[in-house]
């Protein structure tokens, strides 16, 4: 062999054990653990490129070289995904790329207590600071179904509001068809607004299809319903809530949601009942009571005649003096 010839070999022999070095190295590199101290969020925009989610990802401490990670994405030809993205500590480039290839973004959540109305839970969404966008949408009062709801980062404000909706309509649907028989409902509008004031007056799973019972017997005997949650709604403009004990005046102002001044149900819901009560409303407990006050255990006392809540209502009373 001539001596050109062997020194061309030997160089060959040198570059294939630098490439397989190299490519060991990238590898190790590649998946074994990275240099994230502690957990952290990384939010990759889109149309963000795989050189510039690596420079996000490097510049966060998640990977130590954006051009490992950029090399080992294109050898396994990985396709990135906007979002937002929490990664553990100690992560491996290779895992990094895994969980922004498969979209395992973070699932942000908001509670949606039941007895909330309408302004109340569009406040909340408006103050949901990892959603985006305006709220336009106008939901009816009752409309939206309370509960834990999941979302992602950017989701628009005007959709988590309209899968709200949606869910209550179904679940209403839903209810309605299974409903006890001999119901005097004339539509599903009508057991939301019963549900909603059952939901308003307690907070006692056990007590709301009685509650429910209560306002039937009412209804059948031709009584105004008397429930103070659906005179604070009409005073409050919709708001659900007042500042001060109900007064005298409050009770005796006519307006379409004074059970007091009025007969029947209110012109609409007061709230956004949860399912318990628009299924307590929907099969509703065999009682005689008429009457029900608070008991100073967070229940309610049920009563028969006027004579019987008179008393309750005393006790009641009393309770109220002695925790002031």
């Amino acid at each position: 062999m001539k001596p050109w010839m062997k020194i061309a070999a030997a160089l060959t022999a040198v570059l294939v054990l630098m490439a397989a070095w190299i490519a060991w190295e990238g590898h190790r590199r590649f998946t074994g653990s990275g240099p994230l101290a502690k957990p952290v969020t990384v939010i990759i925009p889109k149309g963000s490129g795989t050189e510039l989610i690596a420079q996000s990802l490097e510049g966060a401490g998640v990977i130590s070289s954006r051009y490992v990670f950029a090399v080992g994405v294109k050898l396994r030809r990985a396709t990135l995904k906007a979002g937002e993205y929490a990664f553990p500590a100690h992560v491996s480039p290779e895992e990094a790329m895994r969980i922004i290839a498969e979209g395992k973004v973070v699932i942000h959540k908001l509670t949606v207590a039941e007895g909330l109305t309408v302004r109340q839970v569009l406040e909340l969404v408006k103050e949901a600071d990892f959603l985006a966008g305006p709220i336009t949408r106008k939901p009816a009062e009752g409309r939206l179904l309370p509960e834990t709801w999941h979302m992602v980062r950017d989701e628009s404000r005007d959709d988590v509001i309209a899968r709200m909706e949606k869910a209550m309509a179904q679940t209403l649907d839903v209810l309605w068809v299974a409903r006890a028989p001999g119901l005097p409902l004339k539509a599903k509008d009508e057991a939301l607004i019963l549900a909603s004031m059952v939901e308003r007056e307690t907070a006692v799973d056990s007590e709301r299809a009685k509650v429910a019972g209560v306002f039937y017997n009412r209804l059948a005997k031709g009584m105004r319903l008397q429930s103070d949650p659906t005179v604070i709604y009409g005073v409050s403009d919709g708001l659900g809530e007042l500042d001060h004990p109900l007064t005298r005046a409050e009770l005796q102002t006519n307006h379409p949601w004074n059970t007091y001044t009025i007969d029947g149900l209110p012109k609409t819901p007061i709230a956004n009942p949860g399912r318990a009560s628009l299924e307590a409303v929907l099969h509703p407990a065999k009682t005689d009571a008429l009457y029900f006050v608070a008991d100073g255990t967070g229940g309610h006392a049920f009563a028969r005649t006027l004579d019987e809540h008179n008393a309750n209502v005393a006790r009641w009373r009393q309770l109220e003096k002695a925790g002031k």
